[in-house]
């Protein structure tokens, strides 16, 4: 499933039964990086896996980001945080969403069971049908909850999106 899809078919509502990773996303979460969490938080979120992208934070989180109010935090921040970006992208017409996190320009720094983890990023997605591209990163903070690293905050930082260039 696209991010399109899954915010047709009720991003809210998804989200709203999430509270778990499946048992493979946990198993990774758990041995890997925190940075891999932060990883599998965008793959599932870009695969319309709304519960794995729920699950990798904790239920007290914290999230900044474009759409108003901007500011998301405690428990039921993320379901709060994805019915203001589904109505924000149905306000504006927005379709084809996509993020992709970039292999360059990171920094993880690990402190027993916290961590503070920053990645770069690029948005892409379509505006009542033009394509368009949002450079950007990610900066969050993680900790450990039963031995899986989990995001407790996280903000989007970005130049404002302009139109894609052509493929050529």
């Amino acid at each position: 499933m696209t991010i399109q899809t899954l915010r047709r078919a009720g991003l809210a509502a998804a989200l709203a039964a999430a509270s778990m990773l499946s048992a493979g996303h946990a198993a990774a979460a758990a041995a890997a990086d925190p940075a891999a969490t932060f990883r599998a938080f965008i793959d599932a979120f870009n695969k319309g896996d709304a519960k794995g992208a729920a699950a990798t934070h904790m239920a007290d989180v914290a999230i900044i980001d474009e759409p108003a109010p901007h500011l998301w935090r405690g428990p039921g921040a993320f379901q709060a945080w994805a019915d203001a970006l589904a109505q924000g992208d149905k306000a504006g017409g927005l379709s084809d969403q996509s993020m992709r996190l970039l292999k360059t320009g990171g920094r993880t720094e690990i402190d027993g069971d916290t961590a503070y983890v920053v990645l770069q990023a690029v948005y892409t997605f379509k505006a009542k049908g033009k394509a368009m591209v949002e450079p950007g990163q990610f900066t969050a903070a993680l900790q450990k909850d039963g031995g899986a690293w989990k995001i407790s905050a996280w903000a989007w930082t970005s130049q404002r999106a302009h139109a894609a260039k052509p493929k050529s």
